[in-house]
Formats: structure tokens, sequence, C-alpha cells
């Protein structure tokens, strides 16, 4: 039997935890091995139609047409563009990191992520720690 694209990435971050358990050593993957798991995991999970990779603004559309950024990541902040938002929704994915299983960390208003976000740094990137997002989560 073939296994679900939500079963492959609980495998996925299944992997990616086992050593770390074995080693008290902290194992994260980076980059599209965090991003694009993760996108696909929201997508499955709360219903969302992908776009084409790399697409300007969002990584999806819910049943209602509404444009969703999702940023997946084993730390505990987010970094958003400095140039502004398109998004109406934002999703965030903790793809699992020392438990193995993947969860939607916030699923909430793109506006209200970019209003906590702090300065833009060097990188033109804003800092937004999930928990202070997750403090302000209305939805």
């Amino acid at each position: 039997m073939a296994l679900s694209d939500e079963d492959l990435v609980h495998l996925f971050c299944q992997a990616c935890a086992e050593p770390s358990h074995r080693t008290s050593r902290s194992v994260s993957p980076d980059g599209y091995l965090v991003g694009s798991p993760g996108e696909i995991y929201a997508a499955q999970v709360l219903n969302l139609r992908l776009e084409a990779a790399s697409n300007a603004g969002s990584d999806a559309t819910d049943e209602e047409g509404l444009r969703v950024e999702i940023k997946a990541t084993t730390r505990s902040s987010i970094a958003q563009s400095a140039s502004g938002i398109l998004a109406q929704q934002l999703v965030v994915v903790n793809p699992g990191g020392n438990t193995g299983s993947a969860q939607i960390a916030y699923d909430g208003y793109a506006q209200l992520a970019w209003d906590l976000a702090g300065k833009p740094g060097t990188n033109r990137q804003r800092r937004l720690s999930i928990r202070k997002l997750l403090g302000q989560n209305k939805t």
C-alpha cells in the first residue's frame, strides 16, 4: 500500500529526530528539507492548493481563494521578507524537531505576524518569535 504525503512527511520528521535522541546532539535539516515537506504537510492537513514552487508572496491558496504563506522551521522563530506581505493567511509548521511529529504551530492572519515582527535586519528579513505569535493567535 502506498503511503500518503502526510505519512511520508511524518516518517521524514521521525528520521530526523532519531539521531538527536541517540546522540544528544541536535540534528536539524535545513532549507528545502524543512520548507518543502512543511508546505506539503500544511497543504494536506489544511486542504490547501499548493502554488508552483518559488511563487512570489504565497505558497498556496485555501478553499476561499485566499493566498497562504507557509513557513516551516525547526527553530523558535520565523523570518519574513522586509519587502512586505502578499498573503492573507500565514501557516507556521513545526516539522517535529525532536519529537518526529509535524504539527501546525500557527494558522492565522498574515498581517498580524507582519505587525508583530521585528525591524528588518541586514539580511532584509524580519524575525518573529513563534512564542510571541502564538500569544496573539486569535484564529
